[in-house]
């Protein structure tokens, strides 16, 4: 039991150092066309959500498809037992991302986008539990001075874990949609990505509208 706790911790800390070096947000491993994203996860993503009919003689592939990038900060995604802060040997997993792809696809104009982030998940010292939720968030960001949020939205996607407290996970997320920027305005925009622990929590309830007197 000692030595695998010891394991644990050097795992985590191994990630953790490792992960120090990427928190400036900086161009993640990314790769652009179908063949590749299909063949870097393995299978089909989800299907999309519902949306308007597209004629696929009008589809097209967008081969300047924004980079992705992931947000300063939001690299790693540890949690620690309860009621405690996830350091030391307090951490009861932590979660890093790897690889990412992306690919665009332009029609009734506007852009939809299949992204993918494929990552990791270690057992901490304090325990992973048998499940655990991975949050992320998704942003399409148009960069420069005064940075430009054109669309954003949370994913979540649980994994289970195994008994050595080390396995991969995978999110795709092909609901992806923003308008097709004018001019050379779309060489400015960004796929930003990153864990976010707020798509824990259930989105907000659209109030109903009142009732007229």
């Amino acid at each position: 039991m000692g030595d695998k706790r010891a394991l644990k911790i050097a795992a985590v800390a191994a990630a953790s150092f490792a992960v120090g070096s990427m928190m400036v947000a900086s161009p993640a491993s990314s790769q652009s066309l179908g063949d590749r994203f299909k063949s870097l996860f393995g299978g089909k993503p989800a299907e999309p959500a519902p949306s308007a009919p597209v004629d696929p003689s009008e589809a097209q592939v967008d081969e300047s498809c924004p980079p992705v990038s992931i947000r300063a900060g939001a690299s790693t995604y540890a949690v620690g037992a309860s009621g405690k802060a996830a350091t030391g040997n307090d951490v009861r997993f932590q979660a890093t991302i790897t690889k990412t792809a992306r690919d665009c696809t332009k029609a009734n104009g506007e852009i939809t986008a299949r992204i993918g982030i494929q990552g990791r998940i270690i057992a901490g010292p304090a325990g992973a539990p048998a499940s655990v939720e991975i949050p992320m968030r998704i942003a399409v960001v148009q960069g420069g001075v005064s940075e430009k949020v054109i669309a954003t939205k949370p994913y979540r996607t649980t994994v289970t874990m195994t008994e050595d407290g080390n396995v991969p996970f995978s999110l795709v997320a092909d609901d992806v949609v923003y308008p097709i920027p004018p001019g050379a305005l779309g060489d400015s925009y960004i796929f930003y990505i990153g864990f976010d622990p707020q798509a824990l929590t259930s989105e907000p309830k659209a109030k109903a509208p009142k009732k007229k007197k």
